[in-house]
């Protein structure tokens, strides 16, 4: 496996110049950040990465995590890194500063986790959970769980989980069924939960789970589901630890890939119930519950961006590298390296548009969400959140899923080498598969906005965002060259295709949810294939801005991505015709044959 070297360049480009963080910078809360800011950060971030977090990740996977009893043993190396990562302050880089937090937008801290995913993304997943459980105490926890929790989750200290699968209930959380009986002022909750990150490790001396559960007098189905925060370690009054909870590690899973990530069962009060208090109203726990999934959605999908970059360094690594073969038309040439090669330059150009037309979309999202939060307009607020919920499962499904195609992509460009594990190719093919699984599948995230983000609101934040898409196919008729001239025609194109799909699915859906839901996954692929190449173009047009401008110094960087959205343009966007008949005509087939003619 080849060192990571985190792209500091192209994210500074992206935070500029698409993700507007001058205009992020404006907002209430965010003065601080200043280009200088920006910079240390990223840099030292960096850093980080590459020299602590990135040397654990193949030897992580090839130890993974060692259950003894109760105790969860971590990865060598990893428990020392987490100390260094607290001790840096990474864990409260975009938390509320009332509770020890440095108040930073989200647009920066994504940047930051992209690095951290793409160092080592078992590592990351741990921040992550917390920063999720952060959230949601953060804006339902009462006072006294505010202030019990928050200064230590937040400084890193101790970390979160969300407890919500079942052995019985999956993506159905109706079927959930763990219980939580009162008892005096908190609850004891009796229950067993599966795949839960970092449900036990050895990183810090305390876990604060939040669990959904029954209470006795709740109705059925989703709508009887409460929230309860459940410590590992009870906690005094004055903040000290107290007795061990009723809350153990019975089993970890054997994994694909994530080996470091110790993903585990646990058991709720086998030996009398585990202590938990109610965060928020009874019965409205999966309300509250979505606000860590929305967040950790948003996060999965920044997962698939990382993976991407990775996994893009690793094979054009190698193909620089890998000396085989003459180049094709040169007469007794010599052998050169397999990146001389048309087809192995093909590879390495899908991989590296598609992770920065990825990563492009996540972050101008992530500022989206730093508008809906900040600004100071109701009605502008109200915006941007209606394109974030629109925007999640998209950056959710189709960078995940990309994430797959470009590494499997850099298993390819290693060839035989990439099948052998020592090379470290296949390592990111087998992390990348479960983005595309945790926090709802691609096709959860795919019904989720064809049902709920566009059939619902009638297609509203939809065509917002196709008009976003148009402005930037109008820039591109001032643009002069062949380059913008294909991106123009591709994106117009593809453009038109997509708002023919949302019209479809409007007009669909209340009468036909079933043909609609059967190109779900294809309307989700177009909707990030789309987006994707709505940023391509933009960062094809900065850089032209930039060049025009006479910014000689990075004018490589420049021309590199407007070529790069050129081969977007012709390579991705030209799919955009096939994925709207999928979603539009695909039913006809889906739907055919009864269940018994699946059988062989």
């Amino acid at each position: 496996m080849t060192d990571y070297a985190a792209p500091v360049r192209d994210m500074r480009f992206v935070l500029a110049e698409l993700a507007c963080l001058d205009q992020i910078a404006a907002l209430p809360g965010c003065e601080a950040v200043t280009p200088d800011l920006v910079d240390a950060i990223l840099e030292e971030a960096a850093r980080f990465a590459g020299e602590v977090l990135a040397p654990l990740n193949q030897p992580g996977d090839s130890v993974g995590n060692v259950r003894e009893g109760d105790v969860v043993r971590t990865a060598p190396g990893f428990r020392d890194a987490y100390a260094q990562f607290v001790a840096g302050g990474w864990n409260a880089l975009g938390c509320d500063p009332d509770y020890g937090g440095q108040g930073l937008p989200m647009v920066l801290s994504t940047a930051v986790k992209e690095m951290w995913n793409a160092a080592n993304m078992a590592f990351a997943l741990c921040p992550l959970l917390t920063t999720g459980a952060i959230e949601a105490l953060a804006l339902v926890g009462t006072d006294a769980q505010k202030a019990q929790y928050l200064p230590k989750m937040i400084e890193g200290s101790w970390t979160g989980t969300m407890n919500l699968t079942e052995p019985q209930a999956g993506s159905d959380l109706a079927a959930v069924r763990t219980r939580a009986e009162p008892e005096g002022a908190h609850y004891r909750i009796r229950g067993q939960k599966i795949f839960i990150t970092y449900g036990e490790h050895d990183f810090t001396d305390n876990i604060i789970h939040l669990v959904l559960a029954r209470l006795p007098d709740a109705p059925e189905g989703v709508k009887g589901i409460s929230l309860f925060v459940v410590p590992k370690f009870l906690v005094n009054p004055d903040g000290s630890l107290g007795a061990r909870n009723d809350v153990h590690c019975v089993s970890l899973e054997h994994k694909l890939g994530i080996h470091a990530s110790p993903t585990a069962t646990l058991a709720f009060g086998d030996s009398g119930g585990a202590i938990g208090t109610l965060v928020g109203a009874p019965n409205r726990g999966l309300e509250y519950m979505f606000i860590m999934m929305n967040r950790a959605r948003f996060d999965i999908g920044l997962q698939g961006v990382a993976i991407s970059d990775r996994a893009y360094q690793q094979a054009l690594d190698y193909a620089r590298t890998r000396v085989q073969g003459s180049e094709a038309g040169v007469r007794g040439g010599g052998r050169v390296p397999i990146i001389r090669h048309p087809d192995v330059r093909r590879m390495l150009l899908r991989m590296k548009s598609q992770a920065e037309a990825s990563r492009a979309l996540a972050y101008t999202v992530a500022s989206w969400f730093d508008i809906a939060e900040r600004h100071p307009d109701a009605a502008e607020r109200a915006r941007h959140q209606a394109l974030v919920d629109l925007m999640i499962p998209v950056v959710k499904g189709w960078s995940t899923d990309s994430a797959i195609e470009v590494a499997a992509t850099g298993v390819q460009v290693h060839g035989g080498t990439g099948f052998i594990e020592d090379t470290g190719a296949a390592q990111f093919l087998r992390d990348a598969q479960i983005t595309t699984i945790y926090e709802g599948t691609t096709g959860i995230q795919a019904n989720d906005l064809v049902g709920r983000k566009i059939a619902r609101d009638q297609g509203q934040a939809a065509r917002a965002a196709l008009g976003l898409m148009s402005m930037t196919v109008a820039a591109l008729d001032a643009a002069e060259g062949e380059d913008f001239a294909v991106l123009r025609a591709a994106l117009h194109a593809a453009l038109a295709r997509l708002e023919a799909v949302v019209d479809w699915i409007v007009a669909t859906y209340p009468g036909n949810p079933q043909a609609v839901l059967a190109g779900a996954v294809p309307a989700l692929k177009l909707f990030g294939t789309v987006a994707g190449g709505w940023q391509s173009a933009r960062a094809a047009l900065a850089a032209q801005s930039r060049l025009a401008a006479g910014d000689n110094e990075d004018a490589g960087f420049y021309r590199a991505k407007i070529n790069t959205a050129r081969f977007y343009a012709d390579h991705v966007l030209i799919q955009a015709g096939g994925l709207a008949h999928a979603a539009m005509a695909g039913a006809a087939g889906v739907l055919a044959l009864g269940d018994a003619a699946f059988a062989a």
